[in-house]
């Protein structure tokens, strides 16, 4: 009979199913294999060591003393450096002190002769000579240090040396040589210490040649 054979078929089918439904239930799970080089359980954190940390402190710790060693020593040559500027400063203090004293105790008798000569009470002709005598001493002095006066009358004008106040219309000198000498110069060894004030010569005869 036709509904039979449906029937029979739809029980065989069913069956079927049955049979591997059970099938795919009994077979074991496939474990996953992991990949070469892939890390198992959990994560752990990347962070140095014990031994690396004891190297790191006790590289720290050396560069820390160097630190302080290197610090001591730059203030130990700053205080060295100090004093011996000090100490200079005071060396080239004593020798200004020193060299002025020297000069200062040549001028005495010179100026002991100039208070004798305003306490004298003789005529003016005999002030005249006292202080001659005295200008005398302090060029004698100078000379000693080495201290000469600067040529002036009747030499060539000479901007080194000299310093020009005005010119004087003369024809008996040579034009642009010094007539008069208002303030003497000097100079101690070839070292200039002031300039010859002086008045130069003008000579038309020579200027309009």
């Amino acid at each position: 009979m036709p509904n039979q054979e449906v029937q029979n078929e739809l029980e065989t089918e069913n069956a079927q199913n049955s049979r591997n439904a059970a099938s795919d239930s009994a077979a074991p799970e496939t474990a996953t294999v992991p990949e070469a080089g892939a890390q198992v359980g959990p994560q752990s954190a990347t962070g140095p060591g014990p031994a690396e940390e004891s190297v790191s402190r006790a590289e720290h710790e050396q560069l820390k003393t160097e630190r302080d060693q290197l610090l001591e020593r730059l203030a130990r040559l700053q205080a060295e450096f100090e004093n011996a500027r000090k100490r200079a400063e005071r060396e080239r203090q004593e020798y200004r002190d020193y060299a002025a004293a020297s000069v200062v105790e040549q001028f005495l008798p010179v100026l002991d002769n100039f208070e004798l000569a305003l306490k004298a009470t003789g005529s003016t002709e005999q002030l005249r000579s006292g202080v001659e005598l005295i200008v005398k001493q302090m060029e004698e002095v100078l000379r000693q240090m080495q201290v000469t006066a600067i040529p002036a009358v009747g030499e060539a004008f000479d901007p080194r040396h000299h310093e020009a106040l005005g010119s004087v219309e003369r024809e008996d000198l040579p034009d642009q040589h010094i007539a008069e000498e208002i303030r003497r110069g000097y100079k101690i060894r070839e070292r200039l210490l002031r300039p010859s004030m002086v008045r130069v010569v003008s000579n038309p005869k020579q200027t309009v040649e």
